[in-house]
């Protein structure tokens, strides 16, 4: 399949949890999860899932509300990926995020308003 993104075959599932360790436990007790990392000044931690190239991301709110879950499509390249959503006047929420030597993320929505993600690996692993 040819698309106008290059997608590099990894989805990450984002979900906003209220207790990290209690989460990381049911995950890992009851679906088998496997913690990757955990990054606690940022509230979040990435899990495998199993499943090749999809992983489950938990982060902290205050507030969470059932079905929250934010799918975040792997790409190569973020720029070239977040100029094919404006270039389709994708409602784009803010800039290119980076944090330095680990991952870039752009936020955008679809027409109902649910968000989306796309994350490119800046890590030495990528």
């Amino acid at each position: 399949m040819t698309t106008p993104i290059d997608y590099d075959g990894r989805l990450t599932l984002s979900i906003p949890v209220s207790d990290m360790d209690k989460s990381i436990a049911w995950y890992q007790d009851t679906l088998g999860f496997e913690l990757l990392y955990k990054m606690d000044e940022m509230g979040w931690c990435e899990m495998s899932t199993g499943v090749d190239g999809v992983n489950l991301g938990l982060s902290v709110t205050e507030e969470t509300k059932p079905g929250e879950t934010t799918p975040t499509f792997g790409v190569r390249d973020i720029e070239a990926a977040r100029a094919t959503l404006e270039n389709k006047q994708v409602k784009l929420d803010g800039e290119v995020q980076t944090i330095p030597d680990m991952v870039s993320l752009q936020t955008f929505y679809d027409p109902d308003g649910n968000t989306l993600m796309l994350f490119q690996d800046l890590s030495d692993g990528a």
